[in-house]
């Protein structure tokens, strides 16, 4: 294909993985041609026009939903089947953790966009995973304080972030992400329970504790992303067909997005 628009016109569902500045115009380019939309996170940068893209992507009725991979993990049903039995007793908030030695991660780097604030960050790539997450397990999040730390460059993206949100139900959860140091990668997200907790780590591997050390609840998979990502196509295989699925919803991905820009914007 020459052009995006050709692309599009071709396609039975289009896939948006461009950075969020331009994502609009092609969904709307895509919805207004009938065609299903799986769409990248962030869901956008600025929440006036999110919102307005809700609203007009609706109008279109076209099936819709967002790629946040651990939506269709085992790691989420795990946990959520264990909230439902009982096994963890009451959930009392959540702690997510996330170091990197260097921000873009090498392997991302020819994505040049993601070092700069305009649109990239961790937050918006990452934390915003967990918070997805999060909110599957505990409800709506309401942000209560953020410090967000940003190099001397006003062009580059944050190297720090504390924030505090907390659930409906007065469910605490912390976050807390550094870039910098000679160190491995850390993605670290744990619900903590008054009976057990579970700690999933990298985005796959799942692990309780019952006051312990944590245990893995089974063998990783020899490729985490493909097993993930098979997930995520099975999930979206049943949205085309108007199916039940797991797939985050454009309603989610606006509230993450909400919560996400509200603390970059916490210096």
């Amino acid at each position: 294909m020459e052009t995006a628009s050709d692309a599009i016109s071709e396609a039975d569902l289009v896939y948006l993985a461009c950075p969020p500045a331009v994502r609009n115009a092609y969904a709307l380019e895509a919805a207004a041609a009938g065609k299903a939309l799986f769409l990248e996170k962030p869901f956008g940068i600025n929440i006036d026009d999110s919102a307005r893209l809700i609203a007009q992507l609706n109008a279109y009725d076209v099936p819709t939903a967002v790629n946040f991979t651990q939506a269709s993990g085992a790691a989420l049903a795990d946990l959520l089947a264990a909230r439902e039995r009982g096994d963890m007793g009451a959930v009392i908030g959540v702690d997510i953790v996330v170091t990197y030695p260097e921000w873009p991660r090498q392997w991302q780097k020819g994505a040049d966009w993601l070092r700069f604030r305009a649109e990239g960050g961790m937050t918006r790539e990452v934390i915003s995973h967990f918070l997805f997450f999060t909110e599957r397990v505990l409800g709506p999040l309401k942000l209560i304080s953020a410090h967000t730390s940003y190099p001397t460059d006003p062009l580059l993206c944050e190297t720090a972030v504390l924030a505090h949100l907390v659930s409906s139900e007065g469910q605490q959860v912390s976050v807390l992400a550094t870039v910098g140091g000679v160190q491995p990668d850390r993605q670290e997200f744990t619900v903590k329970g008054t009976k057990t907790s579970f700690r999933i780590t990298d985005f796959h591997k799942d692990t309780v504790s019952n006051g312990g050390d944590f245990i893995s609840l089974r063998m990783p998979p020899k490729d985490s992303r493909a097993t993930s990502l098979k997930a995520q196509l099975d999930n979206l295989s049943l949205h085309l067909a108007g199916e039940p699925n797991k797939l985050a919803t454009m309603a989610e991905a606006f509230r993450v997005q909400t919560l996400v820009e509200n603390i970059l914007a916490k210096r």
